[in-house]
């Protein structure tokens, strides 16, 4: 097969792929743009909700708000306390995460310096809950959450596509060239172009993380494997007939030790005997907000039964962990996040853009059908 026949092939694939899907990558770039934000948008609701909070000397220990948190919920035998997360600035509240069988998260915000609860809602029933629901499932479920993956998987495809046909590859300055003072069919056909080339690579790590994600339990052990990477054991507890857990505050004081320097960021709490009490903690040096490392103790004896540190992980969980930045663009700071705002945008010009030129053909043909239409009419009169 000559390069030019690869060429139509790939152009019918990227256009009708494009018209195909194009729709609901807008609505999954859409809602994209508008979590870049999220956490900062979610903080500045929070203290509108449950009021600005005073920084004073002393907060109060996590043991302190897992105690407050489950006594307060003690008679609702449907909700598990899973996590807690600490203040990670001197006017944020603890944050206190339950989820009930029913896949159902209740939040729980407590005031760091007084220990009082100064607030609840169920995540899922916020503004930023139901972006994130639209924007990973379609607010449909399990069955939501395969179609944005395949969606995302597409999204890949158009970006390879795209990619083979930019023209910039024979002219480069014309490849990033637009008139707009040109015929409205060439000005738009440059936006396209410019607009995808600029994205496209950006389009691609969102659509491939997105996937990945979404197909976890598919994709996890083929990037273990094409890493040459072995996926590490669950750390397990050993529950001790007649023994309680170990106390929070002496868990944290021995994550401390195993993992110096790091500062924790938010505790997963066990919901069986056998699973370890993970603390996740973030090194100075780590760009992640809530920090990749891990310490994983045994809930009942305090031992260390592992210790992740972001900066010494393998390759495969390294690959992993860059998803989260690679996804959200926060890899560059401030500057990324700004950049992946219009990254979102990028599917709804594409489409556009794509849709128009798409028009311009199909109207091309039916003017050629009519004219071949007429001149056989005449040919015969």
């Amino acid at each position: 097969m000559n390069s030019k026949k690869i060429r139509e092939l790939t152009f019918i694939l990227h256009r009708y792929l494009g018209l195909a899907v194009g729709l609901l990558l807008v609505i999954v770039g859409l809602t994209g743009s508008l979590l870049v934000f999220e956490q900062d948008f979610d903080r500045f609701m929070i203290t509108q909700q449950y009021g600005q909070i005073t920084p004073q000397k002393v907060q109060v220990s996590p043991e302190s708000v897992m105690n407050t948190i489950e006594t307060k919920y003690a008679a609702r035998s449907d909700l598990h306390l899973f996590r807690i997360y600490l203040p990670d600035t001197p006017t944020s509240p603890y944050i206190g995460q339950l989820s009930t069988t029913k896949d159902q998260r209740t939040e729980v915000f407590l005031n760091p310096y007084t220990g009082k609860v100064i607030g609840e809602r169920i995540s899922d029933n916020t503004l930023i809950g139901m972006m994130l629901s639209l924007h990973y499932s379609l607010m449909a479920g399990e069955t939501g959450t395969k179609i944005v993956g395949i969606i995302a998987f597409f999204m890949c495809v158009l970006t390879i596509t795209g990619l083979i046909l930019w023209p910039g590859w024979r002219r480069l300055i014309a490849g990033f060239k637009i008139k707009l003072d040109a015929h409205p069919k060439r000005a738009n056909f440059d936006i396209h172009k410019v607009a995808g080339i600029i994205t496209v690579v950006f389009l691609f790590f969102t659509g491939f993380t997105g996937f990945c994600w979404n197909f976890y339990d598919l994709t996890e052990p083929i990037i273990y494997a094409v890493t040459f990477t072995p996926k590490l054991s669950e750390p397990v507890s050993k529950p001790v007939p007649g023994k309680s857990t170990l106390n929070l505050t002496q868990q944290l004081k021995i994550a401390d030790t195993a993992l110096p320097g790091a500062i924790t960021k938010s505790i997963y709490f066990p919901s069986k005997p056998e699973e370890a009490l993970q603390i996740r903690m973030k090194l100075p040096q780590e760009n992640v907000e809530y920090g990749n490392s891990n310490v994983y103790l045994d809930q009942y004896s305090g031992k260390v039964l592992r210790v992740d540190n972001a900066l010494k992980l393998p390759l495969g969980d390294r690959v992993l962990n860059s998803f989260v930045p690679l996804h959200y663009g926060t890899f560059w700071g401030l500057p990324s996040r700004i950049l992946y705002v219009f990254v979102g945008l990028a599917p709804l010009i594409l489409f556009i853009t794509g849709f128009v030129m798409w028009r311009y053909r199909y109207q091309g043909k039916i003017r050629i059908s009519d004219r071949s239409s007429e001149l056989s009419h005449s040919r015969r009169d």
